[in-house]
């Protein structure tokens, strides 16, 4: 009877010292957890250690990017959604659209939608690359986001096929908001979230029902960032990294060749929904955030950025006009570090 008991106790004491192993493991290991469900299928590289050196169809913007068995891809606005191909992230070359006619749904919500669709948002989720698009005419707020999956970014795969997913929010006339920029977020418990917003009251985030990617009717959508008395924000982009989610936005005026004065800002938060600060504590929903680029006397205007991550090292991609280029919008990809107190830079600290 006492042999029986001590090896129950044996045994108990064993199973707490595993489920303490794994909690331990899993504590220590959180974000290599989060980063594994969030933008990237990727093994693993050094992204600082690459050449960035761009050249090829390298004219664009709302460019994001996504990298599948050693090749880069690149989406960004146009007439059905355009692409970019890459074999070394520095060399591009155009490779078409994702659709080539546009679902007929378009024009059910935005009935002067053009060919062009605007700033598209690629991830890897749950073994599908999901790819959030916007609807929208210029300066109106008659918008709608939709969404297109395919199992692989790669054309010559015989999986390979855009699956239309229709819409997934619209905005009207009469709301407050504008219902373009997607960008997909997971949280550390599973959860995704779609962050939105231009102009009108600012940067939204409402929560997906993880079976359809898309809100359930009634969802609130609730308010990440503005700038009181001065709308001219747009283009969230969120990542985890290191305990806090980091929100980029773009302040003031792209399209405007050289005359644009887009600036890429950041502000971040130990939970998704917020409240976001930037480095001096002010929230981003009272016009915060910390200057990330503002461009120099060459490149004017980058803005509408997106960040892509692999291990610890990080590239911030965006657009930007040329001023030796008749102020051509052109890719930029560029190191993205962090300082010693977890803030971005795109100079090495």
């Amino acid at each position: 009877m006492i042999k029986e008991k001590l090896k129950k106790s044996n045994l108990l004491s064993a199973g707490a010292l595993l489920l303490l192993a794994v909690g331990i493991f899993l504590y220590f290991n959180k974000t290599w957890l989060l980063k594994d469900v969030f933008k990237s299928s990727d093994p693993g590289i050094d992204l600082y250690n690459m050449k960035w050196e761009l050249k090829g169809d390298i004219w664009l913007h709302d460019p994001v990017i996504a990298r599948q068995e050693n090749k880069w891809y690149i989406f960004y606005t146009g007439n059905g959604i355009k692409t970019k191909q890459s074999e070394d992230g520095a060399n591009w070359k155009d490779t078409g659209s994702v659709f080539n006619v546009n679902p007929a749904w378009f024009k059910e919500y935005v009935p002067t939608a053009r060919e062009s669709i605007w700033a598209p948002d690629i991830s890897f989720y749950k073994g599908e690359y999901y790819l959030y698009y916007s609807v929208s005419a210029f300066g109106k707020n008659t918008s709608v986001i939709g969404l297109a999956t395919n199992k692989t970014l790669n054309p010559d795969d015989p999986e390979y096929e855009w699956k239309d997913k229709g819409a997934v929010i619209q905005s009207k006339e009469t709301d407050d908001y504008n219902c373009i920029d997607p960008n997909l977020i997971v949280d550390g418990k599973g959860q995704p979230w779609l962050s939105f917003g231009s102009f009108w009251s600012g940067i939204k985030l409402v929560k997906l029902n993880p079976a359809t990617m898309k809100p359930d009717a009634g969802a609130p959508v609730v308010s990440i960032a503005s700038r009181p008395g001065n709308t001219a924000i747009e283009a969230p982009f969120i990542i985890y990294r290191d305990g806090y989610y980091y929100q980029f936005v773009s302040f003031d005026f792209c399209c405007k060749k050289t005359d644009s004065n887009y600036k890429i800002m950041v502000g971040r938060s130990k939970k998704v929904e917020g409240p976001y600060l930037d480095k001096d504590g002010k929230s981003m929903l009272e016009g915060g955030g910390t200057l990330v680029d503002a461009g120099d006397d060459r490149w004017k205007g980058p803005g509408h950025c997106a960040v892509y991550q692999s291990g610890n090292t990080a590239v911030l991609l965006n657009h930007a006009y040329d001023a030796q280029n008749d102020g051509m919008a052109t890719l930029q990809i560029r190191p993205l570090y962090f300082d010693k107190d977890g803030w971005p830079s795109i100079t090495e600290k």
